[in-house]
């Protein structure tokens, strides 16, 4: 995050309140050093010759991998002073992305709930990946740890 960005805090987080990331074009180098990172080389992925005989036609990008990129574009969506990823659950992984897709991520405030001695609260986002076309790719809901406002 550019350190002169404002963030919100805690207390700038509303429930129902939604955010949309900028995109992000998916490339041939994102699936190729998923790859290499994870060490999943599952034909599906890498493969041009085999994913022509599977129904996609074609390649498609890791789950985990498009998941990955979605959590980067949320940062920003709304920058947040996040200090921890504290659960994901209900996640769904719902269509393929594809190389060339431009994926976006809708963020909403689910409920949130002050921790501790008030440093800091828990908020319970709903993240929806949409592709260009608006189709959702993944959806679910993940729980951050996120700053308050100083006191004084």
């Amino acid at each position: 995050m550019n350190l002169l960005m404002p963030y919100l805090t805690y207390e700038d987080l509303d429930p129902d309140l939604v955010w949309q990331s900028p995109g992000r074009t998916i490339t041939e180098t994102d699936i190729v050093a998923f790859a290499g990172f994870s060490g999943d080389f599952n034909v599906i992925h890498t493969d041009h010759e085999h994913a022509k005989t599977t129904a996609y036609r074609r390649p498609i990008a890791h789950g985990f991998g498009i998941f990955s990129i979605a959590s980067g574009l949320s940062y920003y969506s709304p920058a947040t002073k996040t200090v921890a990823l504290l659960s994901v659950t209900d996640w769904k992984f719902l269509a393929p992305v594809f190389v060339g897709d431009t994926i976006h991520v809708l963020s909403r405030v689910v409920e949130k709930s002050l921790k501790g001695v008030g440093k800091r609260g828990e908020v319970l986002w709903h993240r929806t990946i949409l592709n260009q076309e608006g189709k959702t790719v993944q959806e679910g809901r993940m729980s951050t740890l996120v700053e308050c406002r100083p006191k004084g």
